[in-house]
């Protein structure tokens, strides 16, 4: 059988090798038997396994490299040709690796970007291959980007060009849409939801024209009810982009799933917004597994007094600043400082930077072995693995989406209409999903965690909050090191 092949070559790999991780042979036997068996099968990752799943994933595919179709980014395909496969090479395994827009003809893995991922889908090039996607949980939000459009100013006068009887309409309607845009913003730059009767026009004229250049006839080809729509404005030169973004990219190929055996990794543990996705798109796994590690069982040390203020209240970042000064005095390591809110960050970053100096950093990854790095969930999630492990992490507030933000915005307005509950059924599963890899490096590091937000301790959802954290252990008082 194709898993006890596995099994056993990597076996021997690992006579020769040293690694810590102790999933290499379940991951690999996994692999393995849904290849075989042609099944979908997601397997849930400990967060903090970081790229360890190479390996596992890779050797199985060694033995039956035209079963699959692997899904990676840019940078893991650089790591799989230049790292992983040389490494395999000296181990007498062979994986012969296609690249192209078109399917390989031969023996071979075929190896897919998302956008090169959906082509496939839309023209069916995929056949029987099995799909292999080893971040499954970031896959509708690199789908998303991928299918989102943006039009520009030039992309204007690309039409204009192309469309001269429709000029003076076209002109009419970005005068019209750039008037209301500016005067309901309430900010300089701000991102405002394209909203009224004028875009809706738009599209309307662009149905009649024929010859229409690209990206303008994929507007006129999707559902308005299942895109989100808004303008980035430019205060300074009184422009503005369009923008417009799939609800819930899964939707749109929601098919691609569902005719395809897929192998899907997720690092995220128990993922709500995984499995959200998961019912929208009539996703059902055959086989589940989940893969723990003993680091994740030492209990955290968890700073989060009772009685702190909400975020939205006007003595929040006056706490903020006061209980960060507190817990980075005397510490000798690094320490982290998570706050979405740039405004927010950026006010904190400069008032620390007054009192410790240039060891306080925004989103850098060269700091000082003591140095304070500012920066949003995202960033420390992507970079995380380019700092040294941290002595500390500062919750500064927890990632719960804003509803400022004209995609979120338009996502809670949808699961509304649903009659679905907005907040338990996407804002909170989101944020939950973030935290596991966010921490994880401090139970490796034996750090410790801060939360200042007083969500924690003063909404019901925060008991959520911390199960997510567990195991933990409460610190009452701050002592000196």
């Amino acid at each position: 059988m194709l898993e006890a092949q596995a099994h056993q070559q990597i076996k021997s790999l690992l006579r020769r090798e040293e690694s810590s991780w102790p999933h290499h042979l379940t991951l690999s036997r996994l692999v393995g038997r849904s290849l075989r068996r042609r099944d979908t099968t997601l397997v849930q990752l400990p967060p903090s396994s970081g790229e360890r799943w190479w390996l596992g994933l890779l050797v199985p595919l060694c033995l039956a490299p035209n079963a699959g179709a692997l899904v990676l980014t840019a940078q893991q395909r650089r790591r799989l040709l230049r790292l992983e496969s040389p490494r395999l090479r000296k181990q007498g395994l062979r994986l012969p690796c296609w690249q192209g827009s078109t399917a390989p003809k031969g023996n071979q893995l075929w190896l897919l970007s998302v956008a090169e991922l959906i082509d496939a889908h839309r023209q069916e090039q995929l056949g029987e291959r099995q799909l292999l996607i080893p971040e499954m949980d970031q896959l509708s939000v690199r789908m998303r980007e991928q299918l989102s459009i943006r039009i520009e100013n030039h992309h204007w006068d690309e039409l204009r060009h192309a469309c001269p009887h429709a000029e003076s309409a076209l002109l009419e309607l970005h005068d019209r849409m750039s008037r209301q845009l500016f005067m309901r913003a309430t900010r300089t730059d701000a991102c405002m939801r394209m909203e009224g009767a004028a875009s809706q026009s738009l599209r309307d004229l662009l149905r009649l024209m024929d010859d229409c250049p690209s990206p303008w006839r994929d507007i006129v080809q999707i559902d308005p009810s299942q895109w989100a729509e808004w303008a980035e404005l430019d205060h300074k030169l009184l422009h503005w982009s369009w923008n417009l973004a799939p609800l819930e990219p899964l939707d749109l190929v929601g098919d691609l799933l569902q005719s395809h055996p897929s192998l899907m990794l997720s690092s995220n543990g128990d993922n709500g917004r995984l499995e959200l996705e998961f019912r929208q798109a009539a996703i059902r796994p055959d086989v589940r597994a989940s893969l723990r590690e003993r680091e994740l069982n030492e209990p955290l040390p968890l700073y989060a007094p009772r009685r702190q203020p909400l975020p939205n209240t006007k003595i929040y970042s006056k706490h903020l600043l006061e209980e960060s000064r507190r817990l980075i005095l005397g510490q000798a390591g690094l320490t982290i400082i998570l706050i979405n809110d740039q405004q927010l960050r950026l006010q904190l970053t400069s008032s620390l930077a007054a009192e410790f100096g240039r060891r306080v950093v925004e989103a850098t990854t060269a700091p000082d072995s003591n140095g304070v790095v500012t920066c949003d969930w995202n960033w420390w999630l992507v970079h995380q693995c380019e700092l040294p492990e941290p002595d500390q992490i500062i919750v500064g507030l927890l990632p719960i989406a804003s509803l400022d933000n004209p995609l979120t915005a338009a996502r809670v307005e949808r699961l509304k209409q649903q009659g679905e509950d907005w907040f338990r059924d996407l804002l909170l599963p989101e944020a939950l999903c973030l935290i596991p890899s966010a921490i994880a490096p401090l139970r490796r590091s034996g750090g410790r965690l801060a939360v200042l937000d007083g969500r924690l301790r003063g909404r019901s959802w925060g008991d959520e909050v911390l199960q997510r954290l567990e195991p933990w252990i409460p610190l009452q008082r701050l002592l000196p090191n």
